[in-house]
């Protein structure tokens, strides 16, 4: 059993602490319940909850002054639920992860809120921050002691974009991947990542998971900040960035 979180490219050193609690709490639900999914959800939810980080409460403000988020779970048996543009709640992880069963994976804007409501979920405003976030997301990656892997995102996104702007973190292959081979999260700069489909390239590409990551890191010129996280269904385990990127790795 293992697990990985990280704090969001380009963030400062100064959260590793915040880093370090997610993954205690992750590693706690892991001991207990043997539940990959969970953990990843419950080390997610810690720095949803953290100010400082940029996800839920501390999601920075959009162009019109609000927050929006998006949020990202999957797991390595098929299955994954994202949502984007969801605005005013606490935790859009969680909210993300109602989506792992439903037909429909994916949920944007009113419709994402609607879900969200008729799944029991408070809608809150959420005051967010005036820091002045480039492209944070934070997330975590988990393995069971039978191999099975998860991986959980959220993000607010970046200060000052339009309304209705979509980053990476829900996109299926740019900032998430998950299948019977590897778990990976990316963060940093949103629309480059995108554009390399950064994920699903790095899980295929033939290397071990170190020079896997490395090369997908180097896939971006190095003033274009990116970090990535992955546990691979070996037990390999690791993060790589071209910026800081505070992360926390656990296990037996």
């Amino acid at each position: 059993m293992k697990i990985i979180c990280h704090g969001g490219a380009g963030h400062t050193p100064k959260v590793q602490d915040g880093v370090d609690k997610a993954a205690e709490a992750g590693w706690k639900v892991l001991r207990e319940t043997d539940n990959a999914l969970e953990a990843s959800i419950a080390a997610t939810i810690v720095m949803e909850d953290d100010f400082r980080f940029n996800a839920g409460t501390g999601s920075c403000l959009r162009d019109d002054g609000r927050v929006q988020n998006d949020a990202a779970v999957a797991t390595s048996d098929g299955r994954m639920g994202a949502i984007t543009n969801l605005q005013d709640f606490k935790n859009p992880v969680l909210i993300a992860n109602e989506l792992l069963d439903e037909f429909v994976n994916m949920l944007a804007g009113e419709g994402a809120i609607e879900f969200a409501l008729k799944k029991g979920f408070k809608q809150t405003k959420v005051e967010g921050s005036e820091k002045g976030w480039t492209g944070d997301t934070v997330g975590a990656v988990a393995q069971s002691s039978n191999g099975h892997i998860a991986v959980a995102s959220s993000t607010g996104g970046v200060r000052g974009r339009p309304v209705g702007r979509v980053g990476d973190t829900p996109l299926w292959g740019s900032g998430f991947y998950c299948d019977k081979n590897i778990g990976i999260l990316a963060t940093g700069v949103g629309e480059a990542i995108t554009e390399q489909l950064m994920c699903y390239r790095v899980a295929q590409y033939s290397e071990n998971l170190e020079k896997s990551l490395e090369w997908g890191v180097n896939l971006l010129p190095k003033e274009t900040g990116v970090g990535i996280i992955a546990i691979s269904k070996d037990g390999r385990i690791c993060g790589s960035s071209n910026t800081s990127m505070p992360f926390k790795i656990l296990g037996d």
